[in-house]
């Protein structure tokens, strides 16, 4: 929001100087990006050409003798419409113009020249607020133009602009007259009133003009007309307000709605009457109908999007932007005024659609419903000034707002007990009389009347918040906390997990928890329902994810494209969800490993399955897991992995995990994930882990080579090898699997037996037998036979 110092002035004594204003409004919440001159252009001068010609060195040079009241300069200048008898804005020697540029004595292929005759461009205004002659020469004065005076002053450039950055909820500050509350609070001023007087005659518009709205997302329409007025240029008071607002002047009707919009924070729209018929209508639009809007587009519009109608057709987009069919041109004469209040969640998405303005920004932040009024007869008091308007007698009305003013109860101890202050209840009340807000005493209550145009006020705590910032923060002693403190506290189980990863050579990620909705559901069987925004600040990042794979597979992407391969990544990060209409979130571990795994020092490995199961095997012993987990096949496809390279993690009997490679399909290199249920893994209570020392004395080993079945699995052999091998079988692991076209549907498996004792060596008669009943034992339990 840009405030115009000129503008505010019409409703508020304000003598503090911008940059003090500024600082003011900072001090109560309301920061600022820029406080400066509209034109920051100095020791400028109305100048008169006595005599302009042709630069004897030069095709397009003119060399003009220039009056400025004290003397009379020489001034080389190649603009095309510089001439004789014309009045003109001249930087003398010694001005800065915007960017720094100075203007110095200086000698132009041999003809002096003492300054420089200027565009409005170069002192500072904007080339889209400017006619296409100020855009390409010199800017000519009227004839009236004092000569030796100030040209800023004369063209009531003289203004003062501060550019705001609003929050979210002061949707009251995108007005003058919000921000001239807002000053008065804070200097004690009063806010003048906003002049509505007008004339009108004329038949009653309700006799001849039919407002129909069929649609919820309307609360409140209004309509008028001004008849017979005449298209013209704005009176330069309402031009350098709107050009002081970054808002560019056309003509004097679009201007005063524009003005309107600015003054009291309501959009409106002007229709040429003539072109619309005797009915408008607000409804839905109806999939794949048509409207070709004030910019000239044609649009396809959604059944989510409001539209004004004629009745038959759309001539509008509700809250955003105009119809071309119904634009105001150079030959209307009559004006159809609304001034409305439509859905704000609607009306947000429909812009971001099709465009942001200034118009939508105000009917996304919400409007108070006793300003729209205000608004529909300011513009037809403005428009039976300055357009020679007639006013047809009578507004159509259509209101279902509730306009009833919030009553708040709170007491002085509510305050001070918030705030920590120890402000008296005269100092409160006066807060409540600067802010315009009306109130009652009843002992140590006062009930507060909040008014309508603060939609951001509905509790005890935001009076609160009211009485600190106008009171003053910097007024407020600061004190010792005396209440209750506790020692806070980390999750003790997280940083361990987190070290243990780091230390098995993964990197910490911390990925967005936003994803495309076309992810949520990947990497998992569970069912659930996903949780998407209402209104996205981008449709790739559109809903909460369930899954960290999607996110770590993300990053894995971008270290891609910049020709990383090697990539070891974990997060530990929340999921969420939605069953059975309750909201929820759970913790997980996540890691992503694809290229080469750092083993040591010159020792490197291409990852595969074995080794990211690797890293979660070691996890899952060192929280104490050890002997209560397997790895098992999945009972549904998990089509994000490769089939034959997946697998489920059961702890004492539950699915808490999953580990595997991603489907090539998805990705043609080699990547594996796993991810773990943090919140059920660690619900199952482990006892403290246990340690024993290493032996002293050497271990055996006996390798073992069986042939069996391929539909018996890996798990199924361990179990079968942990119970026979007894307690002096130490470790055992596959380190072969063979199959070929004879074996059929049988394959080769190879282990490795280690043994070993705390208490003695083992001998090959200690050990053999131990052997022999692992193997009895396969070949019982899973018709194994020994590998000849």
């Amino acid at each position: 929001m840009k405030l115009s110092k000129n503008f505010v002035r019409d409703y508020v004594d304000v003598q503090a100087d911008l940059k003090t204003l500024a600082e003011d409004m900072t001090r109560v919440g309301n920061e600022y990006d820029s406080a400066e001159k509209l034109v920051p252009s100095t020791k400028l001068v109305i100048g008169k050409v006595l005599e302009c010609k042709a630069h004897p060195d030069s095709d397009h040079l003119h060399v003009c003798k220039v009056d400025v009241g004290t003397e009379v300069l020489n001034i080389v200048c190649g603009a095309p419409n510089v001439r004789e008898n014309i009045k003109v804005i001249v930087a003398l020697a010694g001005a800065e113009l915007p960017n720094g540029f100075l203007i110095k004595k200086s000698n132009i292929r041999g003809e002096e020249s003492n300054g420089m005759i200027c565009a409005l461009y170069e002192i500072g205004i904007d080339k889209k607020f400017l006619s296409e002659e100020d855009k390409n020469g010199i800017h000519i004065l009227p004839d009236d133009a004092p000569v030796g005076k100030d040209p800023v002053e004369y063209l009531k450039l003289d203004d003062e602009v501060i550019d705001f950055e609003l929050t979210a909820n002061r949707g009251d500050l995108l007005s003058i007259l919000g921000m001239a509350y807002e000053i008065g609070a804070i200097y004690d001023k009063k806010v003048k009133e906003v002049d509505l007087s007008h004339g009108e005659s004329g038949d009653d518009l309700n006799n001849s003009f039919e407002v129909r709205v069929n649609t919820d997302n309307c609360k409140l329409f209004l309509a008028r007309k001004a008849l017979n007025v005449t298209i013209k240029e704005s009176p330069d008071f309402i031009k350098n307000r709107l050009i002081a607002s970054d808002i560019r002047p056309i003509n004097n009707v679009v201007d005063i709605s524009n003005y309107v919009m600015l003054e009291l924070g309501q959009p409106l729209h002007f229709y040429d009457a003539d072109r619309l018929g005797n009915c408008i209508e607000t409804r839905m639009a109806k999939n794949g109908e048509k409207l070709t809007t004030l910019d000239g587009i044609q649009r396809d519009l959604e059944e989510t999007d409001i539209v004004i109608s004629d009745g038959t057709r759309a001539i509008g987009l509700a809250g955003v932007m105009g119809g071309l069919d119904t634009e105001i041109e150079e030959t209307t004469k009559n004006v159809l005024i609304e001034a409305a209040i439509f859905d704000s969640v609607r009306v947000r998405k429909t812009s971001k659609k099709i465009v942001r303005s200034e118009a939508s920004n105000r009917f996304e932040k919400g409007l108070d419903p006793n300003r729209t009024y205000m608004a529909i007869e300011r513009a037809v008091k403005l428009l039976e000034k300055y357009a020679d308007a007639t006013i047809q007698t009578g507004t159509v009305v259509y209101d279902k707002t509730d306009k009833t003013e919030k009553k708040i109860d709170i007491l002085v101890k509510d305050i001070n007990d918030l705030l920590g202050t120890n402000i008296s209840k005269a100092d409160v009340l006066d807060v409540f009389r600067r802010l315009d807000f009306k109130y009652t005493e009843n002992g140590d209550l006062i009930t507060v009347t909040v008014p309508t145009r603060r939609l951001d006020i509905s509790i005890k705590e935001d009076l609160i918040e009211e009485v600190g910032r106008i009171y003053g923060v910097d007024n407020i002693k600061g004190k010792l906390p005396v209440v209750p403190m506790k020692i806070g506290s980390v999750d003790k189980t997280q940083r361990e997990i987190r070290d243990k990863m780091i230390s098995l050579g993964l990197n910490e990620t911390l990925s967005y928890v936003l994803i495309n909705d076309k992810d949520v559901h990947k990497y998992t069987n569970d069912s659930f329902e996903e949780l998407k925004l209402l209104d996205p600040m981008t449709e790739e990042r559109n809903v909460l994810r369930y899954s960290l794979i999607p996110s770590l597979y993300k990053i894995y992407e971008y270290n891609k494209a910049h020709y990383i391969k090697d990539v070891s990544i974990f997060e530990i990060g929340k999921g969420f969800f939605k069953k059975e209409e309750k909201y929820g979130e759970n913790t997980k571990l996540c890691a992503l490993m694809t290229g080469e795994y750092y083993l040591g020092i010159n020792n490197k490995k291409e990852i595969d399955f074995y080794i990211i199961k690797g890293v979660l095997e070691e996890i899952l012993n060192y929280l104490g897991y050890e002997g209560r987990y397997s790895f098992c096949i999945p009972k549904e496809t998990l089509k994000e992995f490769h089939p034959g390279q997946v697998a489920e993690v059961n702890v004492n009997g539950e699915i808490v995990g999953v580990v595997g490679r991603i489907h090539p399909e998805i990705s043609k290199e080699p990547v594996y994930v796993f991810e773990i249920n943090l919140d059920n893994l660690l619900a199952k209570k482990v006892s403290k882990m246990k340690f024993k020392e290493i032996s002293i004395y050497p271990s055996i080993r006996k390798d073992i080579a069986i042939i069996l079945d391929k539909n018996i699995s890996a798990d199924e052999i361990s179990k079968v090898i942990k119970k026979a091998g007894g307690n002096l079988l130490v470790n055992y692991e596959m380190f072969d699997v063979y199959e070929n076209v004879i074996l059929g549907d049988r394959r080769s498996v190879a282990y490795s037996l280690t043994f070993g004792s705390n208490t003695k060596t083992l001998t090959d008669d200690e050990v053999n037998p131990i052997v022999e009943k692992i193997i009895e034992s396969l070949e019982k339990n899973l018709k194994a036979e020994l590998r000849k």
